[in-house]
């Protein structure tokens, strides 16, 4: 299902409006008879990545219900400075009411989606897939996962409960790498994949030995990392898959990617993601 189609995605647009609209559009209403039209469009001013017009033209609506939105390019496409997204026909209050709110949610999701395509670019060639984090922004989990998923990244866990991932703070509780994941493998449901994060490469020995299916490997250097791949494939095997993390930048993605590993997990794809430069013009009447 997509994000928008969802209770709590509609439940974060009447938040959304309410908060930028909840006492009305006073300038509009002083200085805007009722009755007069609007024909506006939804203009790209930098290049980016196309991410959730639907949820745009969701705000529209539901301010004014008579709204006509229609996208012009597609979710996912690269749209230069200059590009029009969408179209939009309704009353010139309707328009002016739901315009911020509508820009917010795309501006942010595009800008995700942009951060996002700059990364899957810098590992092409390689065996390596992006994969976002948790590190989202609180209520728009799902909209942002989205976004990393329109431009070609992967999404990790969505939430605490989709999936087993043992972090230093489990091992810390258990005392070691191969008791938590004993302890996983005997507590999880059967097929779920037991992923174990590792510090050091005597850690990412106990997670071989005990049979993770994923190894995360946390702020390695580089020539560890190398260590645990050729390690990894001298068991003549794929498993464990084999992701790197922390202080991942777009500088040093392809770095780490080249080593071999199949995961590049990145939490700036959202939480230092820059909103994109969109506006609304309004045509001449």
């Amino acid at each position: 299902m997509l994000p928008w189609n969802s209770p709590h995605t509609r439940g974060l647009i009447d938040l959304a409006l309410e908060e930028d609209l909840g006492r009305g559009d006073v300038t509009s209403v002083v200085s805007v008879p009722a009755e007069i039209g609007a024909r506006a469009q939804l203009v790209a001013r930098e290049p980016l990545v196309v991410a959730a017009l639907p949820l745009a033209a969701l705000v529209f609506e539901r301010v004014e219900p008579q709204v006509r939105f229609c996208g012009l390019v597609a979710e996912g496409d690269r749209a230069e400075a200059g590009t029009v997204l969408a179209s939009v026909e309704g009353t010139a209050r309707g328009v002016l009411a739901a315009e911020r709110t509508a820009l917010n949610f795309l501006q942010r999701l595009c800008g995700v989606a942009t951060q996002t395509a700059r990364f899957v670019a810098a590992v092409e060639g390689t065996r390596a897939q992006v994969t976002d984090t948790r590190k989202t922004t609180p209520g728009y989990r799902a909209l942002e996962k989205y976004a990393v998923r329109v431009a070609g990244g992967r999404n990790h866990r969505f939430d605490l409960g989709s999936g087993v991932l043992i972090k230093d703070n489990h091992v810390a509780a258990v005392g070691s790498v191969a008791a938590a994941v004993h302890a996983a493998r005997k507590q999880a449901p059967h097929g779920l994949k037991i992923e174990v994060e590792v510090d050091t490469l005597a850690q990412f020995d106990e997670a071989l030995e005990a049979e993770a299916d994923i190894v995360l490997l946390d702020n390695f250097t580089r020539t560890d990392i190398l260590v645990a791949v050729e390690r990894r494939n001298a068991r003549g095997r794929s498993v464990p898959l084999l992701e790197v993390s922390g202080g991942v930048t777009l500088a040093t993605v392809r770095s780490f990617a080249e080593t071999g590993v199949d995961l590049v997990s990145v939490g700036a794809l959202t939480h230092a993601a820059r909103a994109v430069d969109i506006a609304l013009d309004f045509l001449p009447s």
